[in-house]
């Protein structure tokens, strides 16, 4: 793992070309790294910092060692630098190749000694709109984990960000790259199973308290206050650093994890991606209200249920006129059996390729920072529908939420002012 900082010229290409296109969702987007690539001139590679070296950051590294033809991960930054030499010895592993990355603790130090031309970033929910703002403003192309932002607000400040500064940003929510997944969720949207009125979602918690957590002595090699970023500066207990999406201040809990890929997938197959709900309802009662249930209403009729601890975890069950449909990550089902033929095309997953693709073309990824903002959104408004326990009313045009002036604060979170959001 080198610690020299590359003086590399940036490709002007990259940094001018702002060009967008509307959106396209074809059932396939085949990428040039499915075909005995070459490799690129030096000055014409894709030049990659990582921010976050956690778990999540060992899929991302191999998937982007899959297009060692045309781009090369130069920096990988964590606050917690055993993280980094953990990420290093796994890419060893499955790469079956020394890492040649800078390593930093401060991802503001990587933007400012590289010479990048797009960023990763891979860190808890709390960390990523502003680290992904900064990008924008040093003229980086993004890849954002999900969900793409710790409220609604800082997602609105960053799809703002994005298209003020001409930028490409592919939001991690990998099943709109999964062929099998488009195959389903295009059938479904062209009326495959007639009218849908009902789909059901597994009701995935929100996240708790920080409550209860005695105070233990930082590590060594980690910056707690940095990891902190724009929450409170909290008492340092394992279970916040390690188990961080349990907790408030740092998440939304796996209605915001494993939930944003749920509700997209909702999204993609009703053809919703600028369709917002308009009322959500709390049904299912709980003793912890992080697991009440939920129903969301959209425009059109349908009904969205969270209301069961069952079903698939990253999809749903559509209930059409025709018959029912459960698509779930890299598969479906129907019944009756028959609506939908067996699918039999390329099984591949090819999500960090379509960037690299959009970052050469500059057209629109399949998963744009508009849609990841609302798919990331409805999961907020679930949290809060079940916090105030009341049904809600949802202003999609003015993202306010009508008439309730205790919920509508619950959609902006405080923030310290060393780590505020940068003006856009």
């Amino acid at each position: 793992m080198s610690y020299i900082h590359s003086s590399a010229p940036r490709r002007d290409f990259l940094k001018t070309a702002g060009a967008v296109t509307a959106l396209s969702l074809p059932a396939w987007i085949p990428s040039p790294s499915l075909a005995a690539p070459e490799r690129t001139a030096a000055n014409d590679r894709i030049r990659i910092g990582l921010i976050g070296a956690g778990t999540r950051a060992r899929w991302l590294t191999r998937a982007i060692s899959r297009e060692g033809h045309r781009a090369d991960l130069v920096a990988v930054s964590d606050c917690y630098l055993p993280a980094v030499d953990k990420l290093a010895d796994e890419y060893r592993s499955s790469v079956k190749q020394e890492p040649n990355w800078t390593a930093y603790q401060n991802y503001e130090e990587m933007y400012n000694a590289e010479q990048l031309d797009a960023v990763v970033i891979a860190t808890p929910d709390h960390v990523r709109v502003r680290a992904a703002i900064l990008a924008c403003q040093k003229g980086l192309d993004i890849y954002a984990e999900k969900p793409l932002s710790f409220s609604i607000p800082e997602g609105r400040a960053l799809v703002k960000a994005v298209r003020k500064y001409d930028r490409i940003l592919q939001v991690g929510t990998q099943q709109r790259s999964t062929s099998i997944n488009q195959y389903a969720c295009q059938f479904v949207r062209e009326g495959g199973l007639g009218g849908v009125h009902t789909i059901l979602v597994k009701n995935m918690s929100g996240s708790r308290p920080a409550e209860g957590l005695s105070e233990e002595t930082v590590p060594a090699g980690l910056d707690w206050n940095r990891f902190c970023d724009q929450s409170r500066l909290l008492k340092y207990h394992p279970n916040l650093q390690h188990s961080w999406r349990r907790y408030d201040p740092f998440t939304g809990g796996s209605i915001c994890d494993r939930g944003a890929h749920a509700i997209d997938m909702v999204h993609l197959a009703m053809g919703w991606d600028n369709v917002a709900p308009i009322r959500l309802e709390p049904t299912v009662d709980a003793a912890d209200y992080w697991n009440r249930g939920v129903r969301i209403h959209y425009p059109n009729g349908t009904t969205v249920r969270l209301e069961s601890p069952d079903g698939p975890a990253f999809g749903g069950v559509f209930i059409g006129e025709k018959g029912k449909m459960e698509i779930n990550r890299g598969r479906f089902a129907c019944n009756p059996k028959g609506l939908l033929a067996t699918y039999e095309g390329p099984e591949t997953e090819n999500h960090v390729a379509n960037w690299l693709d959009c970052i050469q073309t500059r057209k629109e990824p399949n998963a744009p920072v508009e849609v990841g903002h609302l798919v990331t959104s409805v999961a907020h408004l679930i949290n809060i529908c079940r916090l105030v326990n009341r049904p809600l009313e949802w202003d999609a045009a003015n993202e306010q939420i009508a008439g309730d002036t205790e919920a509508n604060d619950l959609l902006t979170k405080v923030r310290r002012p060393e780590f505020e959001l940068p003006t856009i």
